[in-house]
């Protein structure tokens, strides 16, 4: 199974200058709630982003795959060159992390959508591409303060 996590706000911000936009620790604590010590993809950016708050402690998932059209090597994580290639013939549960671009290119493999929308606007510089819900029902959600916590699933076609 492919999931997907992200936190936006009203107008779809998820990042400003590699980070997040927010300090929201429930946030944070739903994200690590749903990731837990999953294998999970994500770009180089994500990767440095998440190395420079963790620092030299060790990133807490069982399997790191990094996606990067860069010839660079990753001590703790496994190198994708090709996406879309690894996309279609992974055989493992899979929580794709950030950011935009994997995104939007994981998207139409995805078979379920953690989305957590910020009930606020903040400034940043990188929205979360548009894209169509109608594949998805929405199987949960949670308001809590500024937050709606949500999942959604593909709907299977008969």
């Amino acid at each position: 199974m492919i999931e997907m996590v992200w936190a936006m706000d009203e107008n779809r911000l998820i990042g400003k200058g590699n980070k997040l936009p927010w300090h929201l620790p429930k946030d944070l604590k739903h994200f690590k709630a749903v990731v837990g010590t999953k294998a999970v993809l994500m770009g180089d950016q994500t990767y440095q982003s998440l190395k420079s708050y963790y620092q030299h402690k060790p990133l807490p998932f069982s399997k790191i795959y990094v996606a990067t059209l860069d010839d660079t090597h990753y001590e703790d994580a496994i190198r994708i060159d090709d996406l879309i290639m690894f996309l279609n013939t992974v055989d493992e549960d899979l929580m794709v992390i950030g950011g935009r671009t994997i995104y939007q290119l994981a998207l139409p493999f995805a078979d379920r959508l953690h989305i957590t929308y910020v009930l606020d606007a903040y400034e940043g510089d990188v929205h979360f591409p548009l894209f169509d819900m109608s594949p998805f029902g929405l199987i949960s959600s949670k308001h809590d303060d500024k937050l709606i916590f949500t999942t959604y699933e593909r709907v299977k076609q008969q």
